[in-house]
């Protein structure tokens, strides 16, 4: 008689519980389809419509920038006209036609104009300003993709401790069937196992929904379909804070931090703004060349007999333009700079208090992190033991089928819980690194060497 075949589940919960689960996580994650957290990073930055948009506004902003040095460069231009006259004369009686073509190339070279000077400096500071720009959108870009990366894995293992729960707890149904059968067990038993079974297939629809949505934001980012993130090597050794003083991460932040830098920028062009305020005050000195050539093929009225001519002129000068009175607009545009000044060294001094701020709380929840892990690895630890002490009190009879009920549910949550507490810690390392301003996609490279093969 062939004995007939269990169950995936069943069979699946028969075994160890760490084995069964492993199990279930390789089987869940394919290698041969699986990517690395750098691989979807790097197709999240050839695809992210918000990483794109920051990139094409650098790209403009550079552009914007280099045209501010138009006003201290030459300037060169050509004009050509063409005209016909009709001369008309009732003593003596004269009536004439007669063309005239001229062109004029005219240069201009700026001597002393303080103001195109400070706008030139302006835009290298405007350059500054745009890296720093682009440099936060792509440190937001990998905080973002490594967020969506892992909230897929997080997912995944939900769903995993889910259907491993749900394996063993419909053996325990089983076994409380069985034991009711032979008149062992009360009929509480039972449907207490069937109510604990009910309840783990409602969270069982909600975790495969869960990881539907957050497969979906994963591919939605990285511009790819049914992406498969690689899962965390087990057991995963998680790397300490590196360095070990929130001091020095905070004095970091403060020479390489892209909103810092761009608060200092934006101080650097405010005073810049004063100094061409002021040169509202101050003369102008231009130099000039004109050349002109008029030519007169047929002549002009003036002559007679008419004869064609042409003439070459050549004009080189200075122009010197000196302001005396504007309405008192210079006075009150030098006031609104000033104001404008001191409102940026009041943005500087806010985004270095924000970004200390940011980087102190960024390493305590890092260490907090670390924290819980080694404290949820030793309830793992407690709760298994918990769980094989129950059901060897339930076998003899010392316990009731509800201990090992609670027993499982608190072994999963813990498992559940020490999974994420491993993610958030990688997450808030990274978080971290963005914080003080040194997140790189080369930080990346720690986490890959951490995932499986």
């Amino acid at each position: 008689m062939t004995t007939p075949k269990k169950p995936p589940a069943l069979r699946l919960s028969m075994l160890p519980l760490s084995i069964a689960i492993t199990s279930a996580l390789m089987m869940a994650a394919p290698a041969a389809q699986a990517q690395s957290l750098v691989e979807l990073y790097e197709s999240a930055r050839a695809f992210d419509a918000a990483y794109q948009s920051a990139q094409r506004q650098y790209d403009a902003n550079l552009a914007r920038a280099a045209q501010a040095k138009a006003g201290i460069l030459p300037t060169a231009g050509i004009s050509a006209g063409a005209s016909r006259s009709n001369f008309e004369n009732t003593a003596p009686v004269t009536d004439r036609s007669f063309n005239t073509q001229n062109a004029t190339l005219n240069l201009s070279q700026p001597l002393y104009r303080p103001a195109n000077w400070a706008t030139y400096e302006q835009a290298a500071k405007q350059v500054e300003q745009s890296k720093a720009q682009l440099e936060t959108a792509n440190q937001d870009l990998i905080v973002r993709t490594s967020q969506a990366y892992f909230d897929v894995l997080a997912a995944q293992d939900t769903l995993t401790f889910v259907r491993a729960q749900k394996a063993a707890v419909a053996e325990q149904l089983a076994s409380a069937k069985r034991n009711f059968e032979v008149g062992t067990s009360t009929i509480t038993d039972t449907r207490e196992a069937q109510a604990r079974y009910d309840l783990v297939i409602a969270q069982e629809i909600a975790a495969e929904n869960d990881l539907r949505v957050k497969k979906l934001a994963l591919d939605t980012l990285v511009g790819k379909v049914e992406t498969q993130p690689k899962p965390l090597l087990a057991p995963v050794n998680l790397p300490a804070v590196e360095p070990a003083d929130v001091n020095t991460w905070v004095q970091q932040s403060e020479a390489v931090h892209p909103n810092i830098r761009l608060a200092q920028s934006g101080l650097e062009i405010a005073e810049l703004e004063v100094r061409k305020a002021e040169a509202g005050h101050k003369p102008t000195l231009d130099a000039t060349a004109s050349y002109n050539v008029t030519r007169n093929p047929q002549g002009t009225a003036s002559t007679n007999p008419p004869f064609a001519f042409r003439t070459n002129t050549t004009t080189v000068g200075v122009v010197l333009n000196v302001p005396l009175f504007a309405g008192f607009a210079t006075q009150n545009r030098v006031r609104e700079t000033l104001s404008l000044k001191e409102k940026a060294q009041s943005d500087l001094e806010g985004a270095r208090r924000n970004v200390a701020q940011a980087t102190r709380a960024a390493y305590f929840g890092v260490q907090s992190g670390q924290g819980q892990v080694k404290a949820l690895e030793a309830a793992e630890l407690s709760s298994q033991s918990a769980l094989d002490a129950n059901r060897l009190g339930y076998q003899v009879g010392v316990r009731i089928n509800i201990d090992v009920l609670n027993s499982q549910s608190q072994l999963f949550q813990t498992k559940r819980d020490l999974a994420q507490a491993r993610y958030n810690v990688l997450l808030g390392d990274l978080k971290l690194r963005q914080a003080n301003g040194t997140l790189t996609p080369e930080d990346l490279q720690k986490i890959n060497a951490l995932l499986a093969r």
